[in-house]
């Protein structure tokens, strides 16, 4: 895992570090965000005793959520942007908090059950290098989950009506990911893409 050095350039880190301090003002979208995570967390499958990797963790919305979800395991939350990460420290949470891009520098093999992302996918700029990186940190038998709190046309469009850079960035359709994941060495499990939800979870090949 990347140590906290310069990152490759990426005009979205900017973009978030602009938006870090104004991310979190609306207080019941925090709450509302935390009890639809809490009503879905069967469907998740989180357990205790799993050492899990947030991926783009943000201001640390989930982040307390998800370390009182997998107690014992632990929690390591990620961002590329320096803004939102120093967000998600103040808040005092008991996780392991890295600056770190998906898509540039090397990865540590094979160290979390379960690589986490919520509301991050579409904006990393090489999302096939993403996705090998997540398979290299993925221990035998891990899983990707990735998560929206919106189906996959509902993302796009939201973005869409972003300023740039993030205006550009996509969640991939439903039918381009069992591909998209063999290429990079997983293997789809389950994809639900609804109104209000899309979820897909994957696991390495057995071949990769």
């Amino acid at each position: 895992m990347q140590s906290e050095r310069a990152l490759a350039p990426d005009p979205r880190i900017a973009f978030f570090d602009d938006h870090a301090p104004r991310w979190d003002d609306d207080p019941d979208d925090v709450a509302r965000t935390l009890q639809r995570l809490e009503t879905a967390r069967r469907r998740l499958g989180l357990r205790p005793g799993q050492d899990v990797l947030e991926l783009g963790c943000g201001t640390g919305r989930l982040t307390d959520w998800l370390v009182r979800t997998v107690h014992p395991g632990r929690v390591v939350a990620a961002d590329f942007s320096p803004a939102m990460l120093a967000r998600a420290r103040a808040r005092g949470v008991a996780a392991d908090f890295r600056l770190m891009d998906i898509c540039d520098g090397a990865v540590t093999e094979g160290a979390f059950n379960v690589v986490f992302c919520f509301n991050a996918f579409p904006h990393f700029r090489d999302q096939h290098g993403a996705l090998q990186n997540i398979r290299r940190l993925l221990r035998p038998g891990g899983e990707l989950i990735v998560l929206h709190l919106m189906g996959c046309h509902q993302v796009n469009e939201f973005h869409a009506r972003l300023s740039a850079p993030v205006c550009h960035d996509l969640l991939p359709m439903p039918d381009i990911w069992p591909q998209a994941l063999v290429r990079a060495g997983l293997q789809l499990v389950s994809l639900t893409d609804e109104p209000h939800l899309f979820l897909l979870k994957a696991v390495p090949s057995r071949q990769a």
